[in-house]
C-alpha cells in the first residue's frame, strides 16, 4: 500500500498533463496527443527540476504505464482480418521495414549516433511511430531523453507526410478513381496512425472516393503494426546477450537466459491480439474492444507526459541534428521503396 501511495502524486501529475494533451490531440490530430504531452512535460520540467516525492510516480508512469498501454494496444488487432486484407501489401511492408532498419543500422555507424536513438528512429519510422517506440523502448532500456528525441523526429516527418503526400500522389499520377494505390502508399510510407488517417482522408476528399483510401491505408497500417512482435523479441534477445557479455560469461548467474530476455509485456500484447481474433471470429462485434483501444491511446499520452518531465530539453536541442537527419534518410528510403514496389507489383 505504501508503494502505491509514493507513486500516486507522480501519477496524478502525469494524468493532469495527459488530459489537456489528449484534448489538443483530438483537436489537431495530425500532431496527436503523445506529441502534445511530451512538449507539455518538457516545458514544465524547465521550471520544475526537483521532482521530490513526485519522482517515483513519474518514473513508474514512463515505464510501467507505457508497457500497459502496449498490452492494451493488442486488443485493437484482429489478426485474421489484418492478414486477409493486408496480404496484398505484405511484400511492400516487409521491404519498407527492412530498408528502414538497415539504413538506421548503417547510418548509426557512419553518423556516430547513439545506438538506442538510432534504433528507436528506425523502428518508429518503419512500423507505427509512437506505438512502436513505446514497445521498443523498455526492451532496449532506452532513456527518457532517447524516447523523447525519437518521438520528436517521428512527429516532424509525420506532419510533412500528412501535408505533402496527397499533392505528391497526384503529381506522380496515382489513380484518382480508386483509393487502393494511395491507400497502400500512405499505409506503408507514413509511420503514425494519425498521419496515415489525415493523408488518406485528404486524398478521399480531393477525389470524392468516400473512405476507399482510408480503409485501405488503415488496414495496411495495422498489418505493419504486427511487426512489433518479432522485432521486439529479436531486440530483447540481442540486448540480453549484450548485457550478458558485458557482465562476463564466467558468471553463471548472469549468463544469457531467453526466459529473462523475453519481455513479458510483449507476450501479453500477443495474448490480447489472440483474444480479439478469437472473440471476433466467434461472432462478437469488434466494437466491444473499442474502450480498451481508447484507454491504450490515453495511457500512451500519459506515459509521454512522464517522459517529457524526465527529459533534458537543452541536451535534446544540442544533439537533435543527427537523429533528425537519420529520420529524413529512413523516411526517404521507405517512401522510395514503397513507390518502386507498388509500381512493379502493378498496384500503382
Amino acid at each position: 500500500m505504501n508503494s502505491y501511495k509514493t507513486k500516486l502524486p507522480g501519477l496524478i501529475v502525469c494524468l493532469a498533463i495527459a488530459i489537456p494533451a489528449w484534448l489538443l490531440g483530438k483537436f489537431i490530430p495530425v500532431v496527436g496527443g503523445p506529441v502534445f504531452s511530451i512538449l507539455l512535460g518538457m516545458v514544465i520540467t524547465l521550471f520544475w527540476t526537483d521532482k521530490g516525492r513526485f519522482g517515483q510516480g513519474i518514473k513508474f508512469t514512463s515505464k510501467y504505464i507505457l508497457q500497459m498501454a502496449v498490452v492494451l494496444l493488442g486488443f485493437g488487432l484482429n489478426l485474421g482480418v489484418i492478414l486477409d486484407t493486408g496480404a496484398q501489401s505484405l511484400p511492400i511492408i516487409v521491404c519498407t521495414i527492412s530498408i528502414s532498419l538497415v539504413l538506421a543500422y548503417m547510418m548509426q555507424k557512419v553518423m556516430k549516433i547513439d545506438v538506442n536513438s538510432a534504433m528507436l528512429v528506425g523502428v518508429g519510422s518503419s512500423i507505427c511511430g509512437g506505438s512502436a517506440i513505446a514497445a521498443t523502448a523498455p526492451v532496449i532500456d532506452a532513456t527518457d531523453d532517447e524516447v523523447a528525441q525519437s518521438i520528436s523526429v517521428i512527429f516532424f516527418f509525420n506532419v510533412i507526410a500528412a501535408l505533402i503526400f496527397p499533392i505528391f500522389g497526384h503529381m506522380i499520377g496515382m489513380s484518382t478513381t480508386s483509393g487502393d494505390a494511395f491507400g497502400i502508399f500512405a499505409g506503408t510510407a507514413v509511420n503514425d496512425t494519425s498521419s496515415v488517417t489525415a493523408a488518406a482522408s485528404t486524398w478521399d476528399s480531393m477525389w470524392h472516393l468516400g473512405t476507399q483510401s482510408l480503409d485501405k491505408a488503415v488496414t495496411v497500417k495495422l498489418t505493419r503494426t504486427l511487426a512489433i512482435i518479432p522485432i521486439t523479441l529479436v531486440l530483447a534477445v540481442c540486448t540480453a546477450r549484450k548485457k550478458s557479455s558485458i557482465r562476463g560469461k564466467a558468471e553463471a548467474g548472469n549468463s544469457f537466459s531467453l526466459k529473462r530476455a523475453f519481455p513479458m509485456f510483449v507476450l501479453y500484447f500477443i495474448v490480447a491480439s489472440l483474444i480479439t481474433t478469437i472473440v471476433v471470429s466467434a461472432g462478437v462485434d469488434a466494437s466491444v474492444f473499442e474502450p480498451l483501444k481508447i484507454l491504450s491511446k490515453f495511457l500512451i499520452v500519459m506515459a509521454m507526459g512522464a517522459i517529457g518531465l524526465n527529459s533534458n530539453v537543452v541536451k535534446l536541442i544540442k544533439t537533435g541534428g543527427k537523429p533528425l537527419a537519420l529520420g529524413a534518410i529512413c523516411w526517404v528510403g521507405i517512401t522510395t521503396v514503397s513507390l518502386i514496389l507498388q509500381y512493379f507489383l502493378g498496384l500503382w
